[in-house]
């Protein structure tokens, strides 16, 4: 099946330390192209994550974010205990009061109480792991459905291409005979001696080069290859432009020894809904 390149995955790491967001976002692009902002604490990991997220990703210009939570509570409050008791034996010395009253104020007093921030450990990374491998494959699973979307829209005007060539298929053997007959009836009134051998030989060979019963066999064969290629186990947006060229390549060809109306109309409508398949086509892995 295939997959678009569009996607967004979200996960939150719950650490001693302080809450941790992954966010991926992914937009299309010829090739990989990663972009990461990752908090100071797991830098490190940084080659580590970049390789997993390629090899995972494959295609597309991906934004990868992890950072620490702006509301994260991640401190941790500690007694300067040293500091304290000094607070206390000078209080002593200038009020009376009990321990724990003389505690009460001396914990009040400025740098009494300290605050301390709570670091990642290496412990930690292995969490950390696991909740980015969860935000990749929420972006993955966020491509599978945009790709469901995107094959319907493909499968659809593929079928209208067919029938527009069905179309082409039904006019066809009319258009040779109104051509050979135009061609007899201008011949005619030009009234002039001719060979008949050789001016039968010419008319088929004319015939001949605006004959498209070959345009017409390859262009069902790709439109029923592009349909079978969309139904492969992985997703291959490059191998279908390619075959997409193919098709525009012989609707063109139709186009260009059409010599008929009717058939001109219709090849305009094939590549209409051809050049649709191609921008969409753009956003597939």
């Amino acid at each position: 099946m295939i997959q678009s390149m569009t996607g967004y995955g979200k996960s939150l790491v719950q650490l001693e330390s302080g809450n941790l967001t992954i966010e991926i976002k992914s937009l299309n692009s010829k090739n990989i192209d990663l972009n990461t902002r990752i908090t100071n604490s797991v830098k490190s990991k940084e080659l580590l994550i970049r390789k997993h997220l390629s090899d995972k990703l494959k295609r597309g210009k991906i934004e990868f974010l992890l950072y620490k939570d702006s509301t994260n509570n991640n401190k941790k409050s500690l007694l300067n205990s040293p500091l304290i008791n000094t607070y206390i034996d000078q209080l002593r010395d200038i009020v009376d009061g009990s321990a724990v009253e003389l505690l009460k104020i001396a914990v009040k007093m400025p740098e009494a109480i300290i605050s301390e921030e709570i670091e990642e450990n290496n412990s930690d990374w292995p969490i950390i792991y696991k909740q980015i491998e969860n935000a990749i494959e929420s972006l993955i699973k966020y491509r599978k459905d945009e790709g469901l979307a995107l094959e319907k829209d493909f499968i659809m005007r593929i079928h209208k291409i067919e029938d527009l060539l069905s179309s082409i298929n039904k006019i066809d053997p009319k258009r040779i005979n109104h051509i050979r007959s135009k061609i007899n009836l201008e011949i005619e009134k030009l009234n002039i001696d001719h060979d008949n051998n050789r001016f039968e030989q010419e008319l088929i060979y004319y015939i001949e080069k605006i004959d498209i019963t070959e345009e017409q066999v390859r262009l069902k064969n790709h439109l029923e290859y592009f349909l079978s290629s969309i139904k492969n186990s992985t997703s291959n947006g490059k191998k279908l432009a390619f075959i997409g060229q193919e098709i525009g390549r012989e609707i063109n060809t139709i186009g260009s020894k059409a010599n008929n109306s009717e058939m001109q109309k219709l090849v305009i409508q094939m590549k209409d809904e051809l050049e649709k398949i191609k921008e969409q086509l753009l956003n597939v892995l």
